[in-house]
């Protein structure tokens, strides 16, 4: 057994991944990483977090990631030059916190090509999930929480996963519903997030994790 690994999250808008990552974060008492990697990179960049978060989880703009993906361009050491403020940059300052947080301890981090990112470096014990539900219970759950109507709703889920769908394709070069990205593929809409969560702890247990 290893208490060595980490976690990454791709999830379809309304799904519930966010709310499995939390979870799992306090049941496994690990750190949580979502939007603290835009604080964090922040800090490291000395470029303004609001830029971060302007481009967060976003295609960038370059012909040349558009056709052909970002693929190891993407994983390069970030610029301090007149680029340093580009999407392209950005995300490289992401990546290098990424790879930080999950050299230091078992963690979870959320979405921005994580499971891509610590792929190419063979990080040991890479859990990576992908969380999922049909349209139906998508739509529902986002009215749940965002407290929107069905139309918006809808237009929430569609607008949103498209965006990290083309987000995934620029900077990876790979199709982000590709299954085969992933370890552990979780259907939320027969599942609920609770035993979703037992499921996620139970295979860590069977990858031979003492968690």
């Amino acid at each position: 057994m290893t208490d060595k690994y980490v976690i990454t999250i791709d999830r379809l808008y309304g799904s519930g991944g966010r709310i499995m990552g939390r979870k799992l974060s306090e049941e496994l008492g690990i750190p949580f990483y979502d939007e603290e990697i835009l604080k964090m990179a922040s800090e490291d960049s000395a470029v303004s977090e609001s830029l971060f978060r302007l481009n967060d989880e976003k295609a960038g703009t370059n012909l040349f990631f558009r056709a052909v993906g970002g693929l190891h361009t993407s994983l390069e050491e970030p610029s301090v030059d007149d680029d340093v403020a580009s999407p392209e940059n950005l995300f490289r300052f992401q990546a290098k916190m990424i790879r930080k947080v999950a050299a230091e301890k078992p963690c979870i981090i959320m979405g921005r090509c994580a499971d891509f990112v610590l792929g190419a470096v063979e990080t040991e014990n890479l859990i990576r999930l992908f969380v999922y539900a049909d349209i139906t219970t998508c739509i529902r759950r986002v009215m749940e929480v965002d407290g929107v109507d069905t139309k918006e709703a809808l237009r929430r889920v569609n607008r949103i996963s498209k965006q990290r769908r083309d987000y995934y394709k620029y900077y990876t070069g790979k199709d982000w519903e590709d299954m085969s990205n992933y370890d552990l593929p979780i259907n939320t809409s027969t599942l609920e997030l609770d035993p979703a969560v037992r499921l996620v702890k139970e295979y860590l247990r069977l990858r031979g994790i003492d968690a």
